[in-house]
């Protein structure tokens, strides 16, 4: 039986929606009127990453924020193909599926690099791509976590390495969150981002297919083909990452032809956590440029 917050999402988020993808059902979250802006977090995280972002740009943007298939989610998908590619085309399935413009596209941690796949293989698929501290090139994971979630690719052994989690005080961990942002993670969030993967083995499962097929030839691939990608591109980067360094965020500028970018002090990886202000205002103003005019 689940927690009570095990599949919390916060109100702020919109109303949810399941769409038909390839492979199964996955569910977004949509809010406010206006220009699209597509949300994609990362690994063991949510919806819920983006909380305090969206509430900030819903009065002048639709925002939707997709809840992938990566260890924190509901609805388990045993038939897709949760590769890089293959959740790089769920990205693709999920806009078409919602029926919108081309959005701009905001990626973190894992789903930054997973946009970036997206993208290389479906290059009209956004108007805009915005990339936070996230994989890419080497990175994908990093060192660390790929260290420390290897017992991940089984799900039994998955169970072991979150069990201590269950404890909140200890989500402050460098194993846990703790590395990842300055501030303190709300409860709820962290519960909701902790249980599903010791709650429901779909959960589990999907995140274990994922982890053993993840491999940095994926974010290679995706940037030899994206550094011929004209459309806008913000590279908004947290000075104090801990596993995305500075260089990352530089080397990205750099390769894509029409990219900014524009540093986030005082955080860390989830910038959307230590600075949501700045973010939603960095993002807003991305999106309100007209695109050629973007450079």
């Amino acid at each position: 039986m689940a927690s009570e917050n095990t599949w919390w999402r916060d109100p702020a988020l919109g109303q949810a929606r399941e769409l038909d993808v390839s492979g199964g059902r996955m569910r977004a979250f949509v809010t406010g009127e206006g220009p699209p802006v597509v949300f994609v977090h990362g690994a063991l995280v949510n919806a819920n990453l983006w909380r305090k972002v969206v509430p900030r740009l819903a009065g002048e943007f639709q925002c939707i924020t997709l809840d992938m298939p990566l260890g924190s989610h509901e609805l388990g998908m045993p038939d897709a193909d949760l590769s890089p590619t293959g959740l790089g085309d769920l990205i693709a399935d999920a806009i078409g599926a919602l029926g919108i413009e081309p959005p701009t596209l905001v990626g973190n941690d894992t789903g930054g690099g997973l946009c970036q796949i997206a993208l290389s293989r479906h290059p009209d698929l956004a108007a805009r791509l915005a990339l936070t501290s996230c994989d890419a090139y080497e990175n994908f994971p990093p060192r660390f976590f790929k260290v420390l979630l290897w017992p991940a690719r089984f799900p039994a052994l998955a169970r072991l390495l979150f069990q201590p989690f269950r404890i909140r005080a200890l989500r402050g961990m460098p194993t846990a969150f703790g590395w990842l942002m300055h501030s303190k993670l709300d409860e709820r969030a962290g519960d909701s981002y902790v249980l599903p993967a010791l709650e429901s083995p779909p959960a589990g499962v999907d995140f274990a297919r994922f982890m053993r097929a993840v491999d940095p030839k994926y974010t290679m691939t995706a940037i030899a083909k994206l550094r011929s990608y004209e459309r806008p591109v913000l590279i908004a980067w947290s000075r104090d990452d801990r596993f995305f360094p500075p260089a990352d965020g530089e080397r990205l500028a750099a390769d894509f032809p029409n990219a900014r970018l524009e540093w986030i002090d005082d955080a860390r990886t989830f910038s959307m956590e230590d600075q949501p202000e700045r973010l939603a205002e960095l993002i807003a103003g991305f999106a309100r440029e007209p695109a050629e005019a973007v450079a």
